[in-house]
């Protein structure tokens, strides 16, 4: 690299021996410097305030803190911090919560030692490096259609939420202190616009688009 500078590098990975391999890898590059490591995002986040290092490459899955809200609160406090997301989960949402809390990049961990030391390279020059798999999930998740807006009022909702519950229409009367035919009116506003035709469909959307508590 055209720069004399080496690349300051902190470790942030739950397993000792993933972080002893990295420590291996990285003293083949002259260009690389590792100054320290963390076992969770906790820690990941004391050794940026005490070391100050040019890139981080952090595990996304760890115990106390995981990368993905270490990195976001690094990214909030030291925006001049890089941080390459190291991980073996080819999961979308993992990608994308990695991408949106700020990392740089998203590699993963069966990758060569080369191809490993040009995303560090690139991560320095605020460049990013995504995995074929990241990007694949990427796309996808570009390519899929948005959720859709079901817009249920207040009210709506709660009846909703006591449906769920599995009261009755009486019962939902009474607790919300209601007419029979008010809460009828409501149900049938709620089906329409859920796009199903009984409660029990309600019920089970509700649950899986996490509609209600």
């Amino acid at each position: 690299m055209m720069d004399n500078k080496r690349i300051r590098i902190l470790l942030a990975d739950d397993h000792d021996m993933v972080r002893r391999g990295l420590a291996v890898f990285l003293q083949a590059f002259s260009d690389m410097e590792l100054v320290g490591e963390a076992s969770d995002g906790i820690e990941a986040i004391e050794q940026c305030e005490k070391l100050h290092p040019d890139v981080i490459l952090m595990d996304v899955l760890m115990p106390q803190m995981d990368g993905i809200e270490a990195a976001r609160r690094i990214r909030a406090s030291h925006p001049d911090i890089h941080i390459l997301m190291l991980s073996s989960s080819k999961d979308e949402d993992l990608i994308k919560s990695a991408i949106q809390a700020g990392a740089i990049g998203y590699i993963l961990k069966d990758i060569g030692i080369d191809e490993m030391a040009e995303a560090v390279r690139n991560a320095f020059h605020g460049q990013s490096t995504l995995s074929p798999a990241a990007t694949q999930a990427l796309v996808a998740a570009t390519a899929r259609p948005p959720e859709p807006e079901y817009h249920l009022t207040e009210r709506e909702q709660e009846l909703l939420q006591l449906i769920v519950e599995g009261s009755s229409n009486s019962e939902i009367a009474s607790y919300l202190t209601i007419s029979l035919s008010t809460v009828k009116f409501h149900i049938s506003s709620i089906l329409n616009k859920l796009g199903v035709s009984t409660r029990t469909e309600a019920a089970v959307l509700a649950l899986e688009k996490h509609l209600v508590d």
